[in-house]
């Protein structure tokens, strides 16, 4: 259930779904010129918000998972942040943040499909201290790193209490916020060189031992006993004054009232990633254009609250499969140049069916047909693998009349979204 920076542990074992995410060191860092050197290689690291920054969190997770010593599966996980930075103050700034998490899909193994999300909202201040209701399932680790007030120079340690948070409502009945104390341990190692370029480099280590309290009103299993460490490298961006990049290795065990141990071990890494604002507007003119120009049949673009969606009408499979057509190959081939003008925003393809079949069937299909999609869009270049994720609604979102077979070819779409990052 680990990183101390931004990944999500998702863990499926005959029922056991077991969430983490920590988007911590990154969640609310921001910054500029956030450390001030002093003399002798002393430095003063500081979080300091700029009113209205604006800024993602991407993070990947390798994890293992054992039941009872038992190898169970592993999964490769990715997790996401949208972070937005307000009301600033003397001393610290408003954090609103929306936290994604995704899974490859099933059967793929090269595409994302879309988790869960998570919206929240804390403040954060200058050194690193959270003030944040405790209601909030993310951000998952609270009050790392912490910094001292006073100046430091390479090989300084210190210690500071930080906790965890996490989402047990599916899992165990537990309907609150589940908290755990962590006692945090720092060393600041000085620079070091990353991508060509010179950081600052800290150490962060805990271990955790935390026994829970007993829940008698909770009829399933659920965790009494959580053990584990978790051991990370912070890379701090001097000249911008915020993290740069993380790295992470973890086990950690948990102990449930029915006498099951599950262990989650792994390695994590995560970065900040920034884009300029979509121009939404323009961006529905440029694209309608092109879709006229390339003689993209049956599409539309529009504007929505994810982003700018267009929209493809009676995408042609094979029969109950999520096999493409050569002619919908075809169009692909020419949409990937318009979705390729907007390269470095993340992509959501979402399949959607007509009114037939059963609802798990339908549900089924239009999630297939969605990777069918972005597998597709992987193999053009469209976008890196971590820049597309999946979705499938079925028939639950109709545009027309599925009482006619007009209204059902409709119905029969894809949509890309490009998102607002």
């Amino acid at each position: 259930m680990p990183t101390t920076l931004a990944n999500v542990r998702i863990c499926r074992t005959k029922g056991l779904r077991l969430v983490a995410w920590r988007l911590v060191l990154f969640a609310a860092a921001l910054l500029l010129n956030g450390a001030y050197v002093y003399a002798n290689d002393a430095y003063e690291f500081r979080f300091n918000y700029r009113e209205g920054d604006q800024y993602r969190i991407l993070s990947t997770v390798q994890q293992n998972v054992r039941i009872n010593g038992v190898y169970s599966h592993s999964a490769t996980i990715l997790n996401k942040a949208s972070i937005e930075v307000s009301d600033v103050g003397e001393s610290d700034a408003r954090i609103s943040a929306m936290y994604h998490t995704s899974e490859e899909s099933t059967g793929h193994g090269q595409v994302y499909r879309w988790g869960e999300e998570y919206p929240t909202e804390f403040r954060r201040d200058t050194v690193g201290r959270f003030d944040i209701s405790p209601e909030y399932f993310m951000p998952v680790v609270r009050n790392v790193p912490v910094f001292p007030e006073e100046p430091i120079s390479p090989g300084y340690s210190w210690t500071h209490a930080g906790s965890e948070v996490h989402d047990f409502r599916r899992n165990f009945g537990l309907d609150e916020a589940f908290h755990f104390p962590i006692d945090v341990v720092y060393e600041y190692m000085g620079t070091a060189e990353l991508d060509g370029t010179e950081f600052h480099q800290f150490s962060i280590r805990y271990n955790v031992f935390h026994q829970a309290p007993q829940k008698p009103e909770i009829r399933t299993a659920y965790p009494m006993l959580i053990t584990g460490f978790s051991d990370q490298i912070l890379y701090w961006d001097y000249a911008r004054g915020r993290p740069h990049y993380y790295e992470e290795t973890y086990t950690f065990l948990v102990h449930l009232t029915d006498g099951t141990v599950a262990q989650f071990s792994g390695e994590a890494d995560g970065r900040v990633v920034e884009s300029e604002p979509l121009n939404r507007q323009a961006a529905v003119d440029d694209i309608r254009n092109l879709l006229d120009e390339l003689d993209i049949d049956e599409s539309d673009v529009q504007e929505d609250e994810r982003g700018v969606t267009i929209t493809l009408e009676n995408v042609q499979f094979a029969p109950d499969s999520a096999v493409l057509r050569d002619s919908e190959r075809a169009k692909l081939d020419r949409l990937a140049e318009i979705l390729k003008r907007y390269g470095e925003y993340d992509l959501l393809v979402t399949g959607h069916t007509a009114l037939a079949g059963t609802e798990a069937g339908r549900l089924h299909l239009s999630r297939e047909r969605a990777d069918s999609v972005a597998e597709y869009l992987l193999e053009l270049d469209v976008r890196e693998r971590d820049q597309i994720l999946t979705r499938g609604f079925g028939a639950d979102i109709p545009v027309a009349d599925n009482m006619t077979e007009a209204g059902r070819r409709r119905n029969r779409r894809v949509e890309l979204t490009i998102l607002e990052n």
